[in-house]
Formats: C-alpha cells, structure tokens, sequence
C-alpha cells in the first residue's frame, strides 16, 4: 500500500522549513511566489495531491460519475469557457505563435455556442476571487501557467485542458504538436542530404515542447551513430547569452547546421551570424520550428497549424466534460516540414 507522503518529506526535497510547506500548501502569505510555485510542484511530483489535498473530494466525484454512467445534464451544453493566458509578455494574442491558437479556440467555441472569457493569469493565485466557479464550464490554458493556480481549478472540479504545455504537479488533458515525430523527421532528412555536424540552439527548459525537440535530436543522431558535440552554452535562456555563445565559435569550427528550437530563436542566430560575416546557407545553414517567420533564409521548419490545435482544444474540453472520470489523455497533432530548395545543398566536401 502506497504511504502518505508527508510534508517533512516534502520540506526535505525542497531544502525549506515544514512550516514553509504548510503555509505554501494552504494558500498562506509568508513564502514568495517562486518557493511556493517549487513546492506545490514538488509536492505535486511525489504524489502528495493524490492522497491529501483535494484527493477526497475527487473520490467522491468519481463515485457520482460512475452512478450517473456518464449522462450528459443541462451544464454540458452551454455556458462559459476561461481561456487563460500566462503572465508573460510574449504569450499573447497578438503573438504569432499563441494568436492564431486563440483565434482557433474562439472560433470552435463560437460554434459549438459557447462563450468565451479571456484572462491573463493574475499575480495572485486567487483567480476566483474575480470569477465564480460555477459560470466556469472548462478553462483552456495557453502556454505555462502556475501550478498553484492549477490546483485551484482542481479544487474546484473545473475541467482544464492545457495548450502546449503540461505539469507534473497536476495531471489533465494536454494538447501538442507531434513535436518527437517532426523533429525526428526534419533531422532524418537533413542526415539524408549529406548533413553530419549539428549544434541545437535555444533554451529547452523554456517549455515542454522544445525539451521534446531537443531530445528527438539526440535520438536520432544516436539512430545515426552521429556522435553528439553539443556547445551547452546555446542553450542559455538569455537573448544576448545565447548570441555570445554563437559569436564564440570560430568560423572554422562551425557546424554545419544550426537546429534552433523555434523559428524565433533562428532569427537571432541568423543575426549574429550576419554580423560575423557567416554567409547562409554557404557557410552553415539554419533550421527553425513553428513558421512563423516565412521572410527568413532556413533550410527547414515545421509548419504548425497553430489555429488546429485551438479547435481540437476545444474538442478535448467539451469530451472531458462529458467523461470526467475516465484517464487523462495527450493529443499530439502532426504537421507539415518545410524544406526550401534553395537552401537545400547536398553534403560539403
């Protein structure tokens, strides 16, 4: 029988006092938002939500689901839905990454007769203190919100489905890009045309998809007995960190690809190497993710239908409300690769 995992427990992982924990797990002022956010995931990852905080009140739901075998009721045909943004200034609806996501979500609720509510996540972590749960059908998240305020809705028994991004802190429907199945392809075509020197660039702590991309890189380099030179420092969060690692290659030992984890970050690159006179695709050639930058010279990217995965956001709330007690599930949504023949070479040398 599995044993309740405590808070001393999770004090010792986190390297906080018990108290910190209690104050943290109870909504309670007396520990910054960061150490808060690190213990609830903590806490979340050793399992502790699953036989403490909110667990009966979810085994009481799953007994009244299974006595009215699924039924749909009057609340599963109308009322609102919470999208909800995170508070960082580059996921927004104006983003070309995240904006045509929304438009997406909009326009399939818009169908289906719902309405929509948009939200960007608020300093606090009491979202319902300007929202009443019970107008809320279901929330969509878009990007990286706060685990805390996750646990919220899952207090509250608010089905969430998350968009581009999950946690391990609390377990829901997650909707993706196929991102392994892509970047395996994209690589497995560019070893095909002659290519053999890589480095990867961009921050894979960033988000959960861009881990995935980097870890379908090294598994297909190892498929191909290539031998993995990572430079650690492209993988620096910081804009101008990242460009001085690239500016610290000599031109003489530059690969012969640069595999970028979003088109965004390819941009910078391609930037820096114009500033050190680094002729692309002649010198090395970029590749990028998501197409969102059409007016740059990649030899690859993957075109993500980014308004698709809203709609089937969408899809997979409107399912989870009429089946909320069967498993948790991961929607991946394959794409299109996009090979520019211009930039296409075939092996160096």
């Amino acid at each position: 029988m599995r044993k309740k995992v405590t808070m001393q427990q999770i004090a010792d992982t986190v390297g906080v006092s018990k108290f910190a924990v209690s104050r943290a797990l109870t909504g309670k002022s007396g520990v910054s938002e960061q150490t808060r956010d690190k213990i609830i995931r903590t806490a979340g990852q050793l399992g502790y939500f699953k036989n403490g905080f909110g667990g009966a009140s979810r085994v009481a739901a799953l007994e009244q689901e299974k006595e009215k075998e699924l039924t749909p009721d009057w609340r599963k045909q109308t009322g609102t839905v919470l999208v909800l943004f995170p508070n960082i200034r580059y996921q927004n609806k104006d983003s070309l990454y995240w904006g045509p996501m929304f438009e997406g979500i909009s326009a399939r609720l818009n169908e289906k007769g719902f309405d929509i509510l948009t939200l960007t996540e608020p300093s606090s972590d009491k979202v319902f203190s300007l929202l009443n749960p019970d107008a809320i059908q279901g929330v969509i998240t878009v990007g990286a919100v706060s685990s805390a305020l996750l646990l919220e809705f899952q207090r509250m028994q608010i089905p969430v489905v998350m968009l581009d991004h999950s946690d391990s802190a609390f377990h829901c429907d997650t909707v993706f890009s196929d991102n392994i199945s892509l970047m395996r392809e994209m690589m497995n075509q560019l070893i095909a045309t002659g290519y053999r020197k890589f480095q990867f660039v961009g921050n894979i702590y960033d988000a959960p998809s861009f881990l995935e991309r980097w870890t379908a890189f090294r598994m297909t380099l190892d498929e191909h007995n290539i031998p993995l030179e990572q430079n650690m420092k492209l993988f620096h969060e910081e804009t101008e960190g990242l460009m001085g690692a690239v500016s610290e290659i000599p031109k003489s030992q530059l690969p012969e690809v640069f595999v970028c984890v979003n088109d965004s970050t390819a941009r910078f690159v391609l930037e820096q190497l114009s500033n050190q006179d680094v002729s692309v695709p002649e010198d090395c050639a970029v590749t990028g993710f998501d197409n969102v930058e059409t007016d740059l010279p990649l030899l690859a990217t993957v075109d993500v239908n980014k308004s698709l995965l809203g709609r089937r956001a969408v899809d997979q709330l409107l399912w989870r409300v009429d089946h909320p007690s069967l498993p948790v599930e991961r929607l991946l949504i394959h794409a299109d690769l996009i090979f520019r023949d211009t930039y296409m070479t075939a092996k160096r040398g």
